[in-house]
């Protein structure tokens, strides 16, 4: 396959006028080959996006814990351009979190179609009481290594990132204990800018959803995000859907942390491409209003309704974040932080054929997942045979 007339997203994260060519699902060089041409119509041609953080979508949860639902999210995720996940469980017992990894790991095993699932980012049950948020408070628990390692055999090593709150009894020394098995992250924690650093400099090397679920960043007391700001390792995700973080502070993490270090998330949650109603979400009621989405009761806020397209939509749309930075960070950094960054993330000779592409206004245009075009909105659509 042949896509022509389109601008491409490099490796030194640029846009070059270009084409780009597709031989047996991965990208291959610029020789002359057989086959189809797409005509790209200018669109931007990015790589296929990465979501290393998201409960669920169209009415399910990863957490539900089933093939039917791992192949909805999946087909969901790729139909709007997001051809590789790593979704997040919520904080529940330990044997019905072990169920379900190993419905992911054997979903992993014989996966068909949707986006790639390349991991499981484990945020609870490791957490913090005190900044809980949307987590059920009965099913956080002390970290611990045995408990982890339980996690990691049913998910057979398919948990990429085990989330800890480093103020907890025990939370340091699971740190030292688990770092190089997993990418540990904080979460969901209390921590003043002491412990956190302690934290990170013992191997903890990433953040959830910055700003949210944790103690707050202030001149006095910088905290986590403080912390995180000064370890030069650590890696953030940021939710961009306008609800969760102000485009103020979206801005200042990109002055602060540089995009090189930034991963967009969407913490989507089961609502996700759903009408206004009452969802479920780690067994709490959550109530949906527009892109809101609620804790009933207390008005927590519980994971967003918008795709991981729509939040770097959003970001460089509403927030000001130059396109080029949001599309690192919704690809690159998060196939570089799960350790796949020779087969996704970039458009790049040998790695695998997932592509988006996009129009002026930053809407989808078309799909590519292994080479094949799953959403074509193209005027031109295909040409002839070569």
């Amino acid at each position: 396959m042949r896509i022509k007339n389109v601008k491409v997203y490099t490796e030194e994260q640029t846009f070059q006028e270009g084409e780009i060519f597709i031989e047996g699902g991965h990208f291959v060089r610029g020789e002359e080959k057989q086959g189809e041409i797409l005509d790209g119509e200018g669109c931007w041609a990015i790589p296929g996006l990465i979501d290393i953080h998201f409960h669920g979508c169209m009415g399910y949860d990863f957490c539900d814990g089933s093939w039917e639902v791992l192949e909805t999210i999946a087909n969901y995720q790729a139909s709007v351009g997001v051809t590789a996940m790593a979704p997040a469980t919520m904080a529940l017992s330990v044997e019905e979190l072990e169920r379900i990894l190993a419905v992911a790991a054997d979903y992993r095993r014989k996966e068909r179609g949707g986006a790639d699932l390349l991991g499981v980012n484990m945020e609870g049950p490791f957490i913090s009481k005190a900044k809980k948020g949307a987590q059920k408070e009965a099913h956080i628990i002390p970290a611990s290594l045995e408990v982890f390692h339980r996690f990691q055999r049913a998910a057979r090593g398919l948990v990429k990132y085990i989330a800890i709150a480093p103020e907890e009894p025990g939370a340091l020394t699971f740190v030292r204990q688990a770092t190089g098995e997993a990418v540990v992250s904080l979460a969901h924690t209390n921590a003043d800018y002491d412990t956190a650093k302690a934290a990170f400099d013992q191997g903890a090397s990433h953040v959830v959803h910055l700003y949210n679920g944790m103690s707050a960043f202030t001149h006095r007391s910088p905290g986590v995000v403080g912390a995180a700001a000064d370890s030069a390792h650590v890696t953030a995700e940021l939710i961009c859907d306008g609800v969760h973080v102000h485009p103020s502070a979206v801005r200042a993490v990109f002055k602060i942390f540089g995009s090189d270090r930034i991963i967009l998330i969407s913490d989507s949650m089961r609502a996700t491409g759903m009408p206004d109603g009452e969802y479920m979400l780690g067994g709490q009621t959550v109530e949906v209003t527009g892109k809101r989405a609620t804790l009933a009761g207390d008005g927590a806020l519980a994971g967003s309704v918008t795709n991981l397209m729509d939040c770097m939509r959003i970001a460089v749309k509403r927030m000001g974040i130059p396109l080029e930075e949001a599309v690192a960070c919704a690809t690159a950094n998060p196939a570089k932080s799960l350790g796949e960054y020779e087969q996704y993330g970039s458009i790049s000779p040998g790695k695998k054929a997932n592509l988006v592409l996009l129009d002026s206004s930053l809407e989808v245009k078309a799909v590519i997942k292994d080479g094949k075009i799953i959403r074509n909105r193209l005027m031109a659509g295909w040409f002839s045979h070569r």
